[in-house]
Formats: structure tokens, C-alpha cells, sequence
């Protein structure tokens, strides 16, 4: 491929300054990091200024545990300084060494024009781009598993799908890698316009259009917007895969300039599925429809509404030439469960965790999950954050939910006092119900009340520390 030489120093320069001087050719950086505890031999440190932090303060420890190379805002002394600030070009037959402060007028712009630099650079390179409001991290781990069973595939470290993280991610792609999977998040408009401008993506996915974030970003159709923001930036010889179950972002077909691959349930969507047959935490079982062939299927995602998630990875497949046998091996790795766990719980009972965040979208499919398992079905349901206008309408389709799946329902929070009332009005007897403000007082109820057979979901957003009650009530902390 063209880039025949892996990140060096003099790519950064070059990216920043127009020039590429020929002493940081020999630099070969590993990748770039923003906190000084991930750096490692070889890595590019971004000093980034936070509100509860600023970068320039952990150089030191950056250089210490191997990193070759600083973006700073201003000199640090006892280090080698080039001083690329208000656009000025390196001097000729300046000397590079490493370890090499890069002083720039504004660090996460450098990041982001080296991002931008090395991936045109990686012209063999194609790349995928997943937003949504819920499931794109899952999406993007069942995909690159799809992807890797042809090609060597990167995809995105954890969550790492901002204007920081997104840029951390291409400056680590390999020149070698042929396919690179990315998530790319929504807070702000242009916010992924921007990201798609840094990743170029030639395919974009998206999951759904749902109501997290909608405190930030003003209303559902604000959400949709900024989401529409990937397929827009497509090229005309792109493919957008989108969920034609979802309204919202059925309507994005008519803002991409690219191909649209449709996936979902009904038979009018390019690839679809039916004959789905939840196996609780066996997985799921579904039949998939393409091109009038049928493939019965089985994969160790739990909960139904893994199926869509499978079906974004298939058609990702699809669309990159791969056969059936391989993109079903792909689909039955099933290292993309990533949140939801199920743990062994106090009395004999069994505990789903699914805390790392909540939406009336996440939640309904985790109450779902429940519905499929055996035993009584206890929901222990937070509070759900950065609804904004949609706050008590959320709620409120979560407790509609709760009153016809479970048999006891713990509520904690101010929010989730909604859930509790909708789910009494909604049949669930006033026994089945408490609420509580606090974990702590939930888990002294908890405590007492779990019995032998009980499967317990606890979801909730992290900021009510509904992370607190899962790890006390294992069966390991007690009977």
C-alpha cells in the first residue's frame, strides 16, 4: 500500500507544519495517547487541558513510561523543543531527537490534523463509521469480529468515539490494516461531521435514533441530525446501512449522497430476520433473509434486540464482499457482550448487570432479556439522566413495560419514582413496588428479600451508583 513505513515524527511534523524533516523519519511512533498512564514505548502524548486536569502537568511521566514525542501549548523545560506555533515551519536542518516537545497553539486541533494526516495517508485503508444512540459500542466489536475473519481489522478502543478519542484511535491504525471499524458519538452539532471529516469513512451504520442525550442536544429530531451527520459526509460510492425499523433513521436514506443497505425485521429491508427465539443466556436464535436466501442462525448475543445488532455486522459483510460462512463465524465469536453480565447472586439467586449507563431504549431491552429467563423476574431500575424533554415520557415507558414482565420492582431515585408509579397504574400489584432514594437503602431491602431462583436485572444511569448494588449482593459477599 502506499504508506509503507509505519507513524513516525516526521508524519506528525509534516501533518502540522507542511514540512517533513528527514532527522524524525527514524522516530516510529506506536500510537498516541492522552493520559500519561496509558503511555507506553513509542507513544505520541496529547497534553490536553481539562477542567479537572491539564495534560502539560504529566508530560514527565508521559516521557518516563516511554513516549517519544509531546503535543504541548508551551515549552517544557529539560526537554528538546519545536515550536510549530502560529504555523511557522520547522527550521531547516533542524535538529529532531526524542525525546521532542511539539509546542502548537492548540493541542486537540494538532491531534486531530495528524489524525487527519495519517489516515489519507492509509489510502488501501477502508473504513467504517457506527453512531446511534444505543448499541453502537456493540455493534462495532460484533463487526470487526465479522471484519477480521478476511481482513486485518482495528476497531476503536472501549467508548473511544469523540473529538479526542476518535482521533487517539486512527493515529493507531497500522499502515498494513486493510479494514478499521469506528464509533463515532454525537453531544454537539458538527460534532461528527467533524469525526467522519477525520476518519473518512466509505461505510456508515447506524443503530437508532433514541431520546439519551436529548438534555444536551435539545430534542429527538436535534439527535437525528447530528446522527444524520455520517451518512451526509459518505462518498457517492459509499454505503449507508441503515435500520429501516427505526423511523428516524429509515428518513436518513434521503440525506446521504451514498448507496443505502436497509436491515431489520421487515421483509422490505434488504437483509432481514424473523423467527426470532430468544434463549436467555444461551443467546438468541433467528432465521436471516438476503437475496431470497435463508440462513437459520445462532449467536451468543443475549436479549433480542441483538438480533439487530447482528444484522449490522452481516450486512457489513455483505457490503465488503465476505461469503456466508464467514460472516456467520464472525457473528458466533460473541465477544461483543460487552455490559450486560450475569453473576451469581446472594440465596441462590442470579444477577444481570447492565449499570454502565441507561435509556428508555437500553432499559426496554434489557426488561425484554428478562422476560425470556426463568424464575421471578426482579427489576432494580434507576434513575434515567440526560432525557430532557423526554424525561417523564421515558420513564413512564419503562414502568408500562416493567408492570407486564416482572414480579417485583425495586425503583431507585427521584426520576425512577415515574417507573414505580406508571407500573402500579399499569396493573403491577402496590406489594410488587418499592421505592427507594438511595442504593443504599435499595440493597438493605435487596438483601432481605432475594430469594433462591430470583433473577435480578439492575440498570440504571451511573450516576445514581446503581454500580454499587451488583458487587454486594454477589453470592461471594454472602448468603
Amino acid at each position: 500500500m502506499s504508506a509503507a513505513h509505519s507513524l513516525t515524527l516526521a508524519d506528525v511534523i509534516e501533518a502540522l507544519s507542511g514540512v517533513r524533516p528527514a532527522g524524525a523519519e527514524a522516530i516510529a511512533l506506536s500510537g498516541a495517547v492522552h493520559d500519561s498512564r496509558e503511555a507506553q514505548a513509542g507513544s505520541l502524548f496529547a497534553a490536553l487541558r481539562g477542567e479537572q486536569a491539564d495534560g502539560h502537568d504529566y508530560a514527565a511521566a508521559a516521557f518516563a513510561n516511554g513516549a517519544l514525542a509531546a503535543l504541548v501549548e508551551r515549552p517544557l523545560d529539560g526537554y528538546a523543543t519545536l515550536d510549530l506555533r502560529r504555523g511557522q515551519p520547522p527550521a531547516a536542518g533542524a535538529a529532531i531527537s526524542a525525546p521532542q516537545c511539539i509546542v502548537v497553539d492548540d493541542v486537540l486541533l494538532a491531534l486531530q490534523q495528524a489524525a487527519r494526516f495519517w489516515r489519507r495517508k492509509l489510502s488501501a485503508l477502508r473504513v467504517v463509521g457506527i453512531t446511534g444512540s444505543v448499541g453502537k459500542t456493540t455493534t462495532k466489536e460484533l463487526t470487526a469480529d465479522v471484519l477480521g475473519q478476511r481482513f486485518r481489522t482495528f476497531k476503536s478502543a472501549g467508548n473511544y468515539n469523540n473529538e479526542i478519542g476518535l482521533p487517539l484511535s486512527v493515529l493507531g491504525i497500522a499502515p498494513d490494516t486493510e479494514r478499521a471499524v469506528l464509533e463515532m458519538g454525537f453531544y454537539v452539532p458538527g460534532e461528527i461531521a467533524l469525526l467522519a471529516d477525520i476518519a473518512v469513512p466509505e461505510i456508515g451504520v447506524v443503530t437508532n435514533i433514541g431520546t439519551v442525550h436529548a438534555s444536551r442536544a435539545g430534542s429527538q429530531e436535534a439527535i437525528y441530525r447530528g446522527k444524520a451527520e455520517l451518512v451526509q459526509n459518505l462518498p457517492k460510492d459509499g454505503v449507508a446501512i441503515l435500520n429501516y425499523d427505526d423511523p428516524f433513521v429509515k428518513r436518513m436514506a434521503e440525506e446521504t449522497p451514498a448507496r443505502v443497505f436497509f436491515y431489520g425485521l421487515d421483509p422490505a429491508a434488504d437483509l432481514w430476520a424473523d423467527n426470532i427465539e430468544g434463549l436467555g443466556l444461551d443467546g438468541v436464535r433467528f432465521r436471516l433473509h438476503y437475496q431470497g436466501e435463508t440462513l437459520h442462525v445462532r449467536i451468543p448475543l443475549i436479549g433480542r434486540h441483538s438480533v439487530h445488532t447482528a444484522l449490522r455486522a452481516a450486512a457489513v459483510g455483505l457490503i465488503e464482499g465476505m461469503d456466508w460462512g464467514a460472516i456467520l463465524s464472525g457473528l458466533r465469536i460473541g465477544n461483543a457482550q460487552l455490559r450486560l453480565m450475569a453473576v451469581p447472586g446472594r440465596h441462590g439467586s442470579l444477577l444481570l448487570d447492565d449499570t454502565y449507563n441507561a435509556s428508555p431504549e437500553s432499559t426496554s431491552a434489557a426488561l425484554n432479556l428478562l422476560s425470556e429467563l426463568e424464575g421471578r423476574k426482579v427489576a432494580v431500575l434507576g434513575d434515567m439522566l440526560e432525557l430532557g424533554q423526554y424525561e417523564e415520557q421515558g420513564h413512564r415507558v419503562v414502568g408500562n413495560l416493567a408492570a407486564r414482565v416482572v414480579d417485583l420492582l425495586v425503583t431507585v431515585g427521584e426520576r425512577a419514582h415515574i417507573i414505580a408509579e406508571t407500573a402500579r397504574g399499569a396493573g403491577l400489584q402496590a406489594a410488587a413496588v418499592s421505592e427507594f432514594e438511595d442504593t443504599d437503602s435499595a440493597l438493605a431491602f435487596l438483601t432481605e428479600s432475594l430469594q433462591a431462583g430470583d433473577v435480578v436485572l439492575v440498570k440504571g444511569s451511573r450516576a445514581v451508583h446503581m454500580d454499587k448494588i451488583v458487587p454486594y449482593l454477589e453470592e461471594k459477599h454472602g448468603r
